[in-house]
């Protein structure tokens, strides 16, 4: 995906679900098996000067919706994906800029999801995003996902 196309899904994100664009979410890596997001911290401070929780979590989600979504995109799907459940587990404080990564490798599932979609107009995926800062790894994010 080209910079012009990561900036364009940035602008879908901003534009669909404006609390990315207060988050300063951006897309800057896509290879239809991952997804790598960014966020800076300051708009993201909580009471002790560390990331809040809330954007941890929403980051986490986002990298997965983002995932589905593009996937789903380029496999022509018309499709109403949103979380269904999401499970967090903080590790340690985050003190600086954010990067979520969201990985879906099995093919054998991705292909069971979209044929659901396609066969039941529903389907249901569980993908788990990993949130870094400073390159240590502060929160894991677990998130069921139904279309």
């Amino acid at each position: 995906m080209t910079q012009k196309d990561l900036d364009g899904v940035t602008q879908y994100l901003h534009d669909h679900i404006p609390l990315t664009a207060h988050m300063g979410v951006a897309v800057v890596e896509y290879d239809e098996q991952s997804v790598r997001l960014s966020a800076p911290l300051e708009p993201n401070l909580n009471h002790r000067n560390t990331a809040f929780g809330g954007s941890l979590s929403t980051l986490g989600i986002l990298a997965g919706w983002t995932l589905l979504h593009l996937r789903l995109q380029k496999a022509g799907i018309a499709n109403r994906l949103v979380i269904q459940k999401s499970e967090m587990d903080f590790k340690r404080p985050a003190m600086s800029s954010l990067e979520a990564v969201c990985a879906q490798t099995d093919l054998a599932e991705w292909d069971r999801f979209k044929q659901m979609i396609v066969e039941k107009e529903k389907s249901r995926m569980t993908l788990v995003s990993e949130i870094f800062s400073e390159g240590e790894l502060v929160a894991v994010n677990e998130g069921v996902f139904v279309s």
